[in-house]
């Protein structure tokens, strides 16, 4: 393991087509504690022929130590590393020729998070970004102003109003952002469901799948 680079080593997982047969890319990015292949078990609620999914494992299961609300300092090298592995997952996809058009990031808790910081830094037009409870990386009181544009991305964030993790008001700040940016988003608030993925989330990402493969 790098100090510099600590997630550098850990694998990237597929399922699905292979990506140079693939129609459309899925990023799945785990939560805490959980694991690449368990995020590739979860598309089996809402596979489809002619998807490609990429999962990327984060090192021992976490891609930074402290809140996604500290400091960022206190999560380096590990958030930095996380964003290039995530990179690298968005690059194997590219490279079997697939269109960041074609491409959808599926992120849960940690891995919403990540994703969310991952598309705002990295703005152009996707096949869609889905977070699963979780928002913009930063500590409080953070002024979230990203350069560069969405250009009408569907983004879609779901999160109950009694998540003990996600705070409302980082979920809101995130949505208000990416509308900055240009994102077509949705923002689906669920009342006293706690932490978790609900059965509306699984289908949107059905349907923005059909939508995508015509």
């Amino acid at each position: 393991m790098s100090a510099d680079d600590p997630h550098a080593d850990q694998p990237i997982q597929t399922a699905g087509a292979d990506p140079e047969d693939a129609e459309v890319a899925v990023v799945l990015v785990h939560g805490r504690g959980a694991t690449a292949r368990g995020m590739l078990q979860f598309t089996q609620e809402f596979h489809r022929d002619g998807v490609c999914y990429v999962a990327p494992q984060a090192q021992r299961g976490t891609w930074y130590p402290n809140s996604f609300m500290a400091p960022l300092e206190s999560n380096q090298p590990y958030y930095t590393s996380a964003l290039a592995h995530v990179d690298r997952a968005v690059q194997t996809v590219r490279d079997a020729g697939i269109p960041d058009e074609r491409v959808v990031f599926v992120g849960f808790s940690q891995g919403a998070c990540l994703s969310s910081s991952y598309v705002a830094n990295n703005p152009r037009r996707y096949g869609g970004v889905v977070l699963l409870s979780g928002g913009f990386v930063g500590e409080e009181g953070t002024e979230f102003d990203f350069e560069g544009s969405m250009a009408g991305t569907p983004v879609f964030l779901g999160v109950s109003d009694d998540d003990p993790h996600i705070p409302l008001s980082r979920a809101e700040e995130t949505v208000a952002e990416f509308e900055e940016m240009g994102a077509e988003t949705r923002f689906d608030v669920y009342e006293g469901r706690g932490h978790g993925i609900f059965p509306e989330e699984v289908d949107y990402i059905e349907e923005l799948l059909d939508e995508l493969l015509g």
